[in-house]
């Protein structure tokens, strides 16, 4: 038997064996004999398995009390007019006016409020007015939004919540935009802290027309 001939006896035993090995007998849900099974279990515990390392012998334990995770930035005030309020006393702007944090919040402006509260901020965004859609079921008006209160000066609105909207201070514009109010939806999952901040100082670029 040449080399040539010799490996390939070789490798078709081996194809053979692997091929043997991994059949069951038809009785059992056996898998064979298995490769490497460290890759298969591994050594660390899964979120609900049982874990006698801990006083509740579970593995996915609760946050100590009073911590905070990695990236999150707690909001200590709560979804109530007496914390808006408050909010709105002892809330400041951590960003400085520049033109590229105006301009961030322009951007961010246009493309989550002016939709409801107008390009300008007078309350007059598309879904507050008269829309309709034609598709293959023929062509229906869609539903209109109430109008926010504007924003600008020049128009004398005033908030559902008491006061000027040109005078809200950029607490209660925080406090709005985090859990929203009325017909507005939180926007907390959306923006983060930074792109809130942004949004409030160019509200009140808004507010003073």
């Amino acid at each position: 038997m040449n080399k040539k001939n010799f490996l390939g006896s070789v490798c078709a035993a081996f194809a053979l064996a692997a091929v043997v090995s991994s059949c069951g007998d038809g009785k059992t849900r056996s898998t064979g004999w298995e490769f490497s099974r460290n890759m298969y279990d591994p050594i660390a515990y899964n979120p609900d398995q049982p874990n006698n390392n801990f006083k509740n012998k579970m593995t996915a334990q609760l946050p100590p009390e009073k911590t905070t995770p990695i990236g999150f930035e707690r909001f200590e005030f709560d979804n109530s007019l007496e914390e808006y309020e408050r909010a709105g006393r002892e809330l400041a702007n951590p960003l400085t006016v520049t033109e590229e944090n105006l301009a961030k919040g322009d951007a961010l402006y246009h493309t989550y409020c002016a939709v409801c509260h107008g390009k300008d901020g007078k309350g007059d965004g598309p879904i507050t007015k008269d829309r309709s859609v034609t598709d293959s079921r023929g062509t229906r008006a869609l539903e209109n939004f109430p109008p926010p209160p504007s924003y600008q000066k020049s128009d004398g609105a005033n908030s559902s919540r008491g006061g000027a909207m040109s005078e809200l201070s950029v607490g209660k514009i925080y406090h709005t935009i985090y859990y929203g109010h009325n017909s507005m939806g939180s926007h907390a999952s959306q923006l983060s802290p930074e792109e809130r901040w942004q949004v409030v100082m160019y509200v009140q670029e808004l507010q003073k027309k």
